[in-house]
């Protein structure tokens, strides 16, 4: 085919014929378009008419069946036992509605059915109060026409029409139903075996996405395909008329029409293919008279244009015998005047060419004498990447010389591994216009190691053409070295800062950061990049309630553990920090500050947590009794200044064995967790209640006054005896046997106020438990 095009004579009959073919298809094409376009139109409004005709008639249908049913509910008002009672009788009586239903019923107002027409359908005492339409109907009390369905008579699909029907004080008694199977005859069928050409078909599909009919699977009550955005735009209420793409693929006019009377659309379907056919046919016949012209024009253009390409041949033969050297005279041929000015051309551009290659011949010579004793390599390559020079510093990096290397590529002397995307880099460098720089490996011809080198490569050009490149080679194996040796050492630091629990940061004078190690973050306020901001503003730093500026720290010399308050000017956070900051190149150029900070934050955290553990009570986060008999010393150390009394309160559990034996250990501690925030709740700030261990609780009332102590027991003994917990559908609870008693001024011990507190818990156990005791001071102990 490359050989057949490369005849002008053949090119100029493919122009002819090309542009014949071309106007033809124009033509045809628009001629296409044209009818095409009428034929869409035609067949868009064809395929709107029929849904909506269709949607109007079923919705005519469905609002007739409706209105007849609720008619003949309304004459169904009687009280709920003569409509029960004479279900059956009214049934019989209903030939209208079986003349429009596959099915009727009575249905009483628990949802079961009591009557049925046909009576061989056997659903008398189904239970439909599960049926969506049974409850919106029954809640609702308005008549209305429900989704699809699964029927109880052979689980045939179904919609049904329902009415509710009332007694003579508008109770609801129970409803008439009709039920409208999908596959029947009454109404949908009729729909669905409507056909639109002879493919085109009708689908009825509720808008929940169940296909009521398919006309053309015959299909009822499934999934409908959602692959058509015109199919999900109609569930969403979308009507109109497209061209869209069935499930199959195949290109179709979908029209859509939403009924009014329930939530379904009709979809009529019209496969384009045959809707336009006619267009089809027009195409195929301009196609037949395309074929016909070709056959004729191409013979006649052929032998025409041979006859005057024909001096275009000689003179093509005359350029070939002067490129050979074998033709010394100047071309010469007859034909057009435009062969003839080519021909002309070519014997000025022989004269002007011979001119360049003497001079170029010059200064090549000059060039390479230059060259000759420079430190550097330098390579010289045709347009081909060809080597045609080399100087001596070359030949001593690749190990060859000029006479080995003259003819070869300057790729073959690139190492296997780089080779592939040095030529890529190479390729794209040259073809943008643009001077090459890479360093990569230098392979010579042992198998000694590659030697580094970097290479600049730029095109050797005049304004006429691209004579080659010029390729400058410096090994650079020594300095690779000396920056690996730097990167590892870089990098062994860098890892280092990095595992570092402290925050390590380097800023300059100006207090501009220049290295953060990851932990260093938490302290500036989180993980985003803080290079190039400025550290004294994303923190400030205070000392002895002196704010630290970066003036402060470059006049002093190095710190050591400085214990200062570090706050983050984002979030607003305050830490305590042990700082300590070293000088880099002090007072030289580039100086730096480099910072530490080590938060003291979690051995603090972690004394609180061990201090708070020695003083509480672990399950039910109440104090424990170390803590209590402190703060009752503490009590009774301090001189009363208050006209109340305070008061001690002992508090006993009743049967709490048993719910811990039977209930387990588990509830008997979600027992005491609920015991103790009664407790807490129901006591002021200031007093201190506490677990004493077990089931023995303790508070301690500061300043309350007897009376209200006992007003304060007797509503915690309620409270304790009325809280239960349900386990396994078993009630487990327990009371309580409180004791109580005032602190005097003769109390001195912390055990004596607790005895007689615990006596009244005891006698308080003794006289049937769940009451409250106080133990009054005897005489002796005033």
């Amino acid at each position: 085919m490359g050989r057949w095009l490369g005849s002008l004579v053949n090119r100029a009959v493919l122009l002819v014929v090309g542009v014949v073919v071309l106007t033809a298809l124009l033509v045809a094409l628009a001629g296409s378009f044209l009818s095409r376009s009428e034929l869409e139109q035609q067949a868009e409004n064809q395929v709107a008419t029929i849904a909506q005709l269709v949607a109007v008639e079923l919705d005519g249908k469905l609002s007739q069946r409706l209105e007849a049913l609720a008619h003949v509910a309304q004459g169904f008002t009687m009280s709920k036992a003569a409509f029960e009672g004479r279900a059956n009788i009214l049934m019989r009586r209903q030939v209208a509605l079986q003349h429009l239903f596959d099915g009727v019923y009575l249905i009483d107002a628990q949802g079961k059915v009591i009557a049925e027409h046909p009576e061989d359908w056997k659903v008398i005492g189904a239970d439909v109060s599960n049926r969506s339409y049974f409850r919106q109907s029954s809640v609702q009390f308005t008549p209305l026409i429900s989704e699809p369905y699964r029927s109880y008579y052979q689980g045939k699909p179904a919609v049904m029409v329902v009415a509710p029907v009332f007694d003579h004080q508008q109770r609801f008694i129970g409803m008439l139903g009709g039920a409208i199977l999908l596959a029947g005859e009454h109404l949908i069928e009729e729909f669905s075996d409507i056909r639109i050409g002879k493919t085109g078909y009708l689908a009825i599909v509720a808008r929940s996405g169940i296909v009521l009919a398919n006309g053309r699977t015959g299909e009822v009550m499934q999934p409908a395909g959602v692959a058509s955005p015109v199919l999900q735009g109609a569930m969403n209420g979308f009507e109109g008329t497209a061209k869209t793409r069935s499930a199959e693929g195949e290109s179709i006019i979908l029209s859509v029409q939403q009924m009014s009377e329930v939530p379904w659309f009709v979809a009529a379907v019209w496969p384009a293919r045959e809707a336009y056919a006619p267009a089809t046919r027009i195409t195929d016949a301009l196609l037949w008279v395309l074929l016909v012209v070709i056959l004729v024009v191409v013979p006649v253009a052929m032998w025409r244009f041979r006859l005057l390409m024909a001096p275009l041949g000689e003179l093509g033969q005359q350029v070939h015998e002067r490129h050979l050297g074998v033709r010394s005279k100047p071309v010469r041929v007859s034909g057009g005047s435009e062969i003839s000015q080519v021909a002309e051309i070519f014997n000025m551009v022989m004269d002007e060419r011979d001119d360049v290659l003497s001079s170029l011949a010059e200064r090549e010579a000059f060039f390479r004498s230059l060259t000759r004793g420079a430190p550097i390599g330098i390579v010289q390559a045709d347009v081909l990447g060809r080597i045609e020079f080399v100087n001596p510093a070359f030949e001593g990096i690749i190990g060859r010389k000029l006479a080995e290397l003259g003819g070869s590529h300057l790729f073959d002397c690139i190492s296997d591994v780089d080779r592939d995307a040095v030529i890529e880099g190479w390729q794209q460098a040259l073809e943008q216009q643009q001077v090459f720089r890479d360093r990569f490996r230098l392979q010579g011809p042992n198998a000694g190691p590659p030697v580094w080198c970097q290479v600049m490569t730029a095109i050797l050009e005049t304004p006429e053409k691209v004579m080659g490149t010029i390729t400058i080679v410096r090994d650079i194996s020594h300095e690779l070295e000396v920056e690996k040796d730097l990167r590892d050492e870089q990098l062994r630091a860098k890892n280092i800062l990095s595992v570092m629990q402290d925050g390590v940061l380097m800023a300059d004078t100006g207090g501009v950061i220049r290295y953060a190690n990851r932990a260093a973050g938490r302290f500036l306020g989180g993980d985003e990049e803080y290079l190039g901001k400025n550290v004294f503003e994303l923190v400030g730093i205070d000392y002895e309630d002196q704010a630290l500026s970066h003036e402060w720290f470059l006049e002093r010399d190095d710190l050591d553990s400085l214990y200062v308050t570090l706050r983050n000017s984002g979030s607003g956070d305050v830490l305590d920090v042990d700082l300590s900051m070293i000088h880099i190149r002090q007072g030289r150029q580039n100086e730096r500050l480099v910072f530490v900070l080590r938060d003291d934050a979690e051995r603090r955290r972690e004394e609180e947590r061990l201090s708070w553990e020695a003083t509480h009570d672990s399950l039910t986060q109440l104090l424990n009794r170390r803590a209590f008999n402190a703060s009752l010393t503490k009590v009774l150390s301090e001189p009363s200044q208050q006209e109340a009394s305070s008061v001690l309160m002992l508090i006993d559990l009743d049967h709490f064995k048993p719910v811990n034996d039977e209930g387990g250990h588990l509830l008997g501690d979600e027992m005491l967790r609920r015991l103790s925030d009664l407790f807490k709740e129901s006591v002021r700030q200031s007093d201190t209640v506490a677990r004493l261990g077990g089931d023995e609780f303790g508070i301690i009332l500061p300043a309350c006054g007897l009376a209200r102590a006992k007003t304060l027991a007797e509503r915690l003994r309620t409270g304790v005896e009325t809280l239960e917990i349900v386990q396994d559908g078993r009630m487990f609870g327990v009371t309580a046997s409180i004791g109580m008693t005032e602190l005097v001024i003769t109390d001195r011990e912390p055990k004596d106020v607790v005895a007689r507190a615990d006596e009244g818990a005891y006698l308080a156990k003794a006289q049937g438990r769940n009451q409250v005791v106080v133990m009054p001071v005897t005489v002796t102990e005033l």
